[in-house]
Formats: C-alpha cells, structure tokens, sequence
C-alpha cells in the first residue's frame, strides 16, 4: 500500500509540474508574441499574461518596467529629431535674411559713386553684421552650456542682491521702451549656494525677454521663500505657446531678431541649480516664476 501512496504521490507531483511547464511555456509565448507588437506598434499598452505565477508575472512586469522606459527615450530621440529640423530651418532662415541684405547692399555699392549712400549702405552692412554676430554667439554659448558637463563652482550667492543688480543693467534698455519697472524685492537677505555667473544669466536672458516683448509695464517681485516672478502685458499668446516658450529656438515673433535661446538658456541653468521656472499667461499678462 506504502508502495501505492508513493506512485500516487509521484504520478500528482508529475501532472502537477507537467501542468506547471504547459502554463509557463504558454505564457513565454503571451510574452515573446506581446513584446514583438509592443517594439512595432506605438501604443502605450502592456504587456498581459494569463498565468498566476508571481516569479512569471513579474518578469512580464520588468520588461513592462523597461517598455516604458524605452518608450521614454524614443518619445525623447523623436522631439529631439524635430527640434533639430526646425532649429536648423530656424538658424538658416535667421541668418540667411541679414546675409541676403549684406549681399544686395554690397551689389548696390559697386553701382553707385555717392559718397553719402556709399556711407549709409555701409551703416546698414554693419548693422546686418552685427545681428549675424549676435546670433551665432548666442548659439554657441547655448551649446557650450549644454556640453558642459564639469562640476560648478558654487558659492553662497545673496540672490536679493544680484536680481537688483541685473534689473539696474538693463535699466537704459528698460527705458528706451518707455518702461518704468515696478520693483517690489524682500528686504530679507535669501542665500542660496548656486553658481553666481549662472545665475545672473537667468535674470539676464528673463530680463531681455522682458525687454523684447513686454508691450508698456514690467512688474518684479522676489519673496522671502526665494520665488521671483516677472510679469508684464504683452498681446495675444495662446496657451500652446506660453508652454513654448522654454523650448529651444521657439520665438512668438521671427521678425524680433532672436534666436529663441534665451528661456531655453534660463530653464537649463534653473534646473541646474535645483530650481524651478515656468510660465502663465492670464488677463493679457505673462508671468514667468523662478522658484530656488
């Protein structure tokens, strides 16, 4: 009888591994039939097995885990793709325009003898020359940036300080449109270990913006928390292109002469220092907000 339980027992555990292996080669095959879809298809579906087996079930979860990611990176590879077919029609088309201008000024002063016109067309060459040398150091000061990957140098930075010290910068350029800046800063010293130089690059491309687009008013303030946000009137934006406007060479006008960097800029370094920056736009005015 002792014999009989054994086979018994033996024959139960056979069927019951048999049953075991049935089931785990059907859910490799859900899995290697599901993972070939997932690679061809772009969805955001997972991968579903049938089988109960937890040691199963969490394979398929790993390699729902890593989907996901790649998912990630390809999203990223393919906005990265199109940010660098539009940046280069960007670039092309920013430099190509004071190129084709220098060219026709150049045409016209082999034509003409006039002294006085020679004079104004050469005005007009260095002004196109200078707008060249703008762009370009613009660019190759983001891509040095974005290269740089050495640890900074930083320091304890009295940010009260160095916001004042940028807006009273660019106060002539503030003037010459006509704007009298509204300045409310806290009186309390807010200290942050952050790279001086960078930081004053974020209040100097947020302060350029200010100047190129704001329309008659710019409103600064600065909380003891460390939030800094810069607001001004300026005309129809959509909300499509106020979550633009970090984008690398976004601009909402072509025609303003800029290389649509500058928030891009401000953004990276922001996020370098542990910081946060973003932008609203409610009742006519835009307001940018440097959280560090």
């Amino acid at each position: 009888m002792l014999v009989y339980a054994v086979i018994g027992v033996l024959a139960a555990a056979l069927c019951f591994c048999a049953v075991k292996i049935v089931l785990m080669k059907r859910s490799a095959r859900e899995i290697r039939s599901q993972f070939a879809q997932k690679l061809n298809d772009d969805t955001n579906t997972q991968i579903d097995i049938t089988s109960a087996d937890k040691d199963i079930r969490a394979l398929a979860d790993d390699i729902n885990k890593q989907l996901s990611v790649l998912r990630t990176e390809y999203l990223k590879n393919s906005r990265g793709n199109l940010e660098l077919k539009n940046a280069i029609t960007s670039i092309s088309h920013d430099l190509r325009t004071p190129l084709t201008a220098i060219c026709g000024y150049l045409d016209m002063i082999k034509k003409t003898d006039d002294k006085e016109l020679i004079q104004k067309y050469l005005g007009i060459i260095r002004e196109r020359a200078e707008l060249m040398k703008q762009l370009t150091e613009e660019l190759f000061r983001y891509s040095v940036i974005l290269s740089d990957d050495t640890p900074k140098k930083t320091e304890d930075v009295c940010v009260n300080r160095m916001l004042e010290e940028s807006i009273a910068a660019f106060f002539p350029a503030l003037s010459q449109r006509g704007i009298t800046p509204t300045i409310d800063i806290t009186k309390k010293r807010v200290v942050r270990n952050v790279d001086p130089a960078e930081l004053e690059r974020v209040f100097s491309n947020i302060l350029s913006n200010a100047v190129k687009y704001c329309e008659n008013d710019l409103d600064i303030t600065m909380t003891e928390d460390g939030r800094i946000t810069f607001s001004n009137t300026t005309g129809g934006l959509s909300p499509v292109q106020v979550q633009q406007l970090f984008d690398r060479f976004y601009t909402v006008e072509a025609a303003r002469n800029s290389t649509g960097l500058g928030l891009s800029i401000a953004r990276t370094l922001v996020e370098r220092m542990g910081g946060q920056i973003g932008a609203q736009y409610t009742d006519g005015r835009l307001v940018i907000t440097v959280d560090l």
